[in-house]
């Protein structure tokens, strides 16, 4: 067998060897970043709770008229120069 075509293979070899492990730490990496990261949210949700909206009645819309006006006769007075 020719040493030159065996010594290729072999380089070939170690690079897929070192392309798999590469691929496999960042993977591990990256499988523990976000089991750390759902760990902190847990812990965050559970000691800091999001506020219940409350049941309070809603907000009674008020006649707009007037603020509708102004704005309308700002952008005319805007409009002109």
């Amino acid at each position: 067998m020719n040493k030159g075509n065996f010594m290729e293979t072999n380089l070939v070899i170690e690079g897929v060897k070192f392309m798999v492990l590469g691929m496999g730490t960042v993977f591990a990496f990256l499988i523990i970043m976000i089991a750390c990261m759902n760990l902190m949210s847990s812990i965050i949700h559970k000691y800091f709770p999001e506020p219940q909206a409350s049941a309070q009645a809603p907000v009674e819309n008020k006649d707009n008229k007037k603020i509708v006006a102004a704005i309308t006769a700002a952008i005319m007075h805007h409009r002109q120069g």
